[in-house]
């Protein structure tokens, strides 16, 4: 295959989490590049404002809590037969928890891996059906750097405990799409300038940082440019794969 320059002019991406922060960053980037979004988040109202700016021509929104399984999936069927098919599904919403293992409430636990864990099956279930009758498609999932370490300073035991699922089941279902056209990959960031991360305390911030070989954090785009390169055809032998985008952290570990 000649090199190419990526393009998703014709296509259309689902972006769950994508009103705001990484989220909003793949959307963006994703429509400039030519790809019509259909954003999927709790907060309509941030949902609205980021289609108004990436063009309501090129973008649309459906609101769903994560956490009702049942309506996670009737929102991913309503998009399909709405939009008529979907090429690329996106996970990237998630919350994280940052209280101490023993201090962490089966609530808690449960809401987490609700959103960060379970709606990443149920949404590429439900849109894994579609694009098998539709002769394939790509999914990338947002995992992190805390599902292969055991969490850290950011997301400790529910979040590290969701993310790790979620590398294993982009695996799965890599395997499950193989012969189908269905690519899956993960991204696993480590600290990312969101308001997400910005509940760390100074010092833990700087033990994060002197983990990393970049001494930074990453810019949402950072991360984005990540997960639109294993979106596209450019990625086009690469599945089952979890890349770490995480400033030197790991370096493949």
């Amino acid at each position: 295959m000649e090199l190419m320059n990526i393009s998703f002019s014709g296509h259309i991406a689902v972006v769950t989490g994508g009103a705001q922060r990484i989220g909003q960053a793949i959307a963006r980037q994703l429509a400039e590049m030519g790809a019509r979004v259909i954003i999927v988040d709790v907060n309509m109202e941030k949902a609205a404002k980021t289609c108004r700016e990436i063009g309501e021509e090129r973008c649309g929104f459906y609101q769903v809590d994560l956490v009702d399984g049942d309506a996670v999936v009737r929102t991913m069927e309503k998009i399909v037969r709405e939009n008529g098919r979907v090429d690329i599904l996106i996970n990237n919403a998630g919350i994280v928890n940052t209280a101490d293992f023993t201090a962490l409430t089966k609530e808690d636990w449960d809401r987490v891996l609700a959103i960060d864990l379970t709606a990443v099956f149920l949404t590429c279930q439900t849109l894994f059906r579609h694009m098998e009758a539709n002769g394939g498609g790509r999914i990338v999932n947002v995992a992190s750097i805390a599902g292969k370490v055991g969490g850290g300073y950011l997301g400790t035991a529910a979040y590290a405990t969701a993310k790790a699922g979620v590398i294993s089941l982009t695996k799965s279902v890599a395997k499950a799409g193989a012969s189908k056209g269905i690519y899956c990959n993960s991204v696993c960031p480590s600290l990312t300038r969101t308001p997400m991360t910005e509940i760390l305390t100074e010092e833990k911030e700087q033990i994060v940082l002197s983990a990393l070989a970049l001494h930074r954090g990453a810019q949402p785009s950072e991360v984005a440019n990540a997960v639109l390169f294993l979106a596209s055809d450019a990625a086009s032998f690469i599945t089952g794969e979890n890349i770490n985008c995480d400033g030197g952290m790991l370096m493949n570990g």
